[in-house]
């Protein structure tokens, strides 16, 4: 029998919201399924029902001809059913071995010994290409490692479907071909992996079948080999893209933000040193790097939220060098951080208070002294709309959210501030295509405005599509500054890999 999955007229409904509606879905063995769609289009919730984590309100599944029930995730373990989710469920203080085997019973012993399995993971390691100091602490390792343990976890339980929820959203270029490698060894030994992602240059790079949900319900299923990206664009939002409208302006243009033989240290080395450059107004420069080569530290320099060993940051004539966060941000300078779950939210607050933060002090929301929740409520309604954030409602919690839906509220809330200068790290990661260029279009129109942004991003597209400048860090050091008339993947590569 081909198929190893059928899901038959699965529905799920939150109060009066359909996540999932008559949805039926064959994955054939052996084939890697990517299932597409815009944020909250029913993708994670149609997931989590198949590896347990919710309960379907009516439909049936089938695994390998057999019709199964699936109540848990340890009852899709079970089954050969794993999933990868798109924040990972690791514990920061433990090893990556103690992370395999957590939960697992002692083998042969009273006493749970994590070194007891090393032999038979050590084995999934070289077969799967997935090397991973086992000794290492998670809190230690990178994103792209982390992603690497949760893989060993649910193949050292014996998954023969896996499931990848936007795997890539958080890995670079070079991580997320070397994850396409583990994917294409995994089918070479008979597993089958289903691949939610947005991202349709990897979607048509590493599929065999598209499966495309739009507000809750199944599109179309297609042969990757029938379809452009394009076609794929049309199946999940419905509607053609058109391109983005960037001009690339000549002639010299006044000092926004001025960066001076900046140095900083992270962990006790130095992390970037010898940093200069200047940001104009009306200008979109864009931070290109391999991960950990300075630009998170040089972000967290300009925004205030670490201090400099050196070097000054001047802000339109001002230096702003020893200025607080807040100071920063009241000056005008708005921050879309890298990692909205730690930096960019307060996961328990609504979407309504997310929102409001940085100018719940001022008019017209403040008045008096007490927080006018009426101007609060007009406002918070008005960008949910605007960034088409799908949501129950704005009293709900973002911690309930999609990771894309996460995204929208950090970055209407930051854009909405009107500010001269924004400092966007990854600004459309794990966000969906029709919001991405929404999102882009916003910064452009920062730009438009005659304000600034300093754009840090692994998405090279991303990064030639908006950049007038580039500025590449190697090393902690400035590698290479390119017109974007000049730009190429290829140049940027080399400069990234310090080969100027």
């Amino acid at each position: 029998m081909d198929e190893i999955i059928k899901l038959e007229n699965i529905e799920k409904h939150f109060g009066s919201v359909y996540a999932n509606k008559d949805i039926n879905l064959t994955i054939k063995r052996g084939d890697v399924h990517s299932i597409v769609g815009e944020n909250g289009a029913g993708k994670s919730t149609l997931m989590n029902i198949l590896y347990g984590m919710i309960r379907p309100d009516s439909g049936s599944i089938y695994y390998d001809g057999e019709k199964i029930e699936i109540k848990s995730p340890h009852d899709a373990i079970a089954r050969g059913i794993g999933m990868v989710h798109q924040h990972f469920m690791l514990v920061p203080s433990f090893t990556v071995m103690e992370n395999i085997v957590l939960g697992l019973p002692p083998r042969g012993e009273k006493i749970w010994r994590p070194e007891n399995f090393r032999p038979e993971i050590t084995k999934i390691m070289e077969d799967f290409g997935l090397e991973v100091d086992l000794n290492a602490k998670i809190q230690d390792i990178s994103v792209g490692i982390k992603q690497r343990v949760e893989i060993l976890k649910i193949l050292y339980r014996g998954a023969k479907v896996i499931i990848l929820d936007e795997p890539t959203a958080i890995l670079t270029p070079q991580e997320t071909q070397e994850l396409f490698s583990t994917i294409r060894l995994l089918i070479k030994n008979d597993h089958t992996v289903i691949f939610i992602s947005h991202k349709l240059k990897e979607v048509m790079e590493i599929s065999d079948k598209i499966s495309a949900l739009r507000d809750g319900v199944l599109v179309n299923t297609v042969n990757r080999d029938d379809v452009t990206a394009k076609d794929v664009a049309y199946m999940m939002i419905g509607r053609e893209l058109e391109p983005l409208q960037k001009t690339l302006e000549d002639g010299e243009k006044e000092v926004s933000l001025k960066i001076t033989d900046l140095k900083a240290a992270n962990d006790g080395h130095v992390a970037i040193e010898d940093i200069s450059f200047c940001l104009h107004k009306g200008e979109v420069v864009g931070v290109a790097g391999v991960e950990g080569n300075g630009q998170s530290t040089l972000v967290d320099a300009i925004v205030g939220a670490q201090g400099t060993g050196g070097g000054t940051i001047v802000f339109e004539g001002e230096d702003i060098t020893g200025c607080s966060i807040a100071e920063r941000m009241q000056k005008g300078i708005a921050h879309i951080p890298e990692d909205r779950m730690t930096e960019g939210l307060a996961l328990p607050l609504s979407a309504e208070k997310n929102l409001i933060l940085g100018i719940h002090n001022k008019e017209p929301i403040k008045r008096r002294g007490r927080l006018n929740w009426k101007e609060a409520e007009k406002i918070s309604e008005e960008l949910i709309k605007s960034y088409s954030v799908k949501i129950k409602s704005r009293k709900e919690a973002v911690a309930n959210l999609s990771g894309g839906n996460m995204q929208k509220i950090v970055v209407a809330r930051e854009l909405n501030r009107e500010p001269k200068i924004v400092v966007a790290c990854q600004p459309t990661r794990g966000v969906d295509i029709g919001s991405s260029k929404y999102i882009r279009e916003c910064l452009l129109d920062v730009k438009k405005k005659g304000g600034s942004v300093l754009l840090v991003s692994a998405d090279l597209d991303e990064i030639l599509e908006l950049s007038d400048r580039i500025v590449v860090m190697y090393d902690g050091k400035i590698s290479g500054v390119l017109d974007a008339r000049e730009a190429t993947e290829e140049r940027l590569g080399e400069l990234m890999f310090g080969r100027g």
